[in-house]
Order: structure tokens, then C-alpha cells, then sequence
């Protein structure tokens, strides 16, 4: 992507990392590899089609609890057991506060930039515009997953 970072100045990519890497930018997978192979967090990462976007997984997950493939359906299904803590994909996204990344009856995932529903081969921003839809679209989910988070604590203390 450094064709279209290099356009952008140093200060709004710093500003972007401080905004990102806030509680509400992780989410925990389990770390144990099973059978020697990639865990969720390393398959999400270095899968081609959905290269570490966060509503690209969640969407993966989604499929899955619906049980439906996916490119990460191998990896989620060796995971089955760490999924089914929730139930199924409502009780996931209730769990893991993710409600700004679903529309309210918790059926489609709310994608950063339009989604190809087979998964394109190349899933990221393809010029200037694109990138800043993305990066606009994930802080607006960051900035209500925070929120939440802050409400929750705010209740539970």
C-alpha cells in the first residue's frame, strides 16, 4: 500500500496509529496453535483475501456461526470449541462489544470499504480516496467500540 501512504504526510498517519492502537483497535484470539498449524490471529494476517481487516474476519465469523464457508472456515472450525463460548455470532459480538460492526439484527457485517461477498483476491483500498473511506469507516467503529468499552467499565465499577 506504500503507493497510496506515501501521499499521506507523517503527521496524519501518526494521528491515524494514536487513534488505531486504543483498546477498542485489539480484539483476543486464542494463541495456542492446534495441529501445528496457523492460529486465527496468523491466518486472518496472512490470508491474501482478507489481510488483517477486522470486518473481513468478523464477517468469517458471521459464516461461520452460520455455517457457511469462508477463506478462514478451516482455521475458525479447528477453533470450534473457543466459538461456541458464545453461542453463536450475537452472543460473540455482545461479548466482544463489536455492535458497531453489525446492523442492529446482527445479519451483515458493516465492511470499511464495499465487499465483494466471494471475497475478492485483493481486498485492500486501491487509491487515495478508497483508503481514507477505509480509514474514516474504522474510526467511526473504534470510536463506538471505545465507547462502549468506557460504558462498560463505567457500569461494572
Amino acid at each position: 500500500m506504500e503507493h497510496i501512504t506515501s501521499q499521506l504526510s507523517n503527521d496524519f498517519k501518526e494521528d491515524i496509529l494514536r487513534k488505531f492502537y486504543t483498546v477498542g483497535g485489539f480484539i483476543l484470539f486464542p494463541s495456542n496453535k492446534i495441529d501445528k498449524k496457523l492460529t486465527i490471529n496468523g491466518s486472518r494476517g496472512f490470508n491474501s483475501r482478507i489481510v488483517d481487516r477486522f470486518d473481513l474476519t468478523l464477517e468469517c465469523i458471521r459464516r461461520f456461526y452460520n455455517q457457511e464457508t469462508s477463506p478462514l472456515y478451516d482455521t475458525l472450525n479447528r477453533y470450534s470449541d473457543f466459538f461456541k463460548l458464545f453461542q453463536d455470532f450475537k452472543g460473540y459480538v455482545d461479548f466482544f462489544l463489536l455492535q458497531d460492526l453489525v446492523i442492529e439484527n446482527y445479519s451483515k457485517v458493516k465492511f470499511f470499504i464495499p465487499f465483494d461477498e466471494n471475497f475478492p483476491t485483493q481486498p485492500l483500498p486501491q487509491d487515495k480516496d478508497d483508503y481514507l473511506i477505509f480509514l474514516r469507516n474504522n474510526e467511526t467503529f473504534l470510536d463506538g467500540r471505545n465507547q462502549r468499552i468506557r460504558q462498560w467499565l463505567d457500569d461494572f465499577y
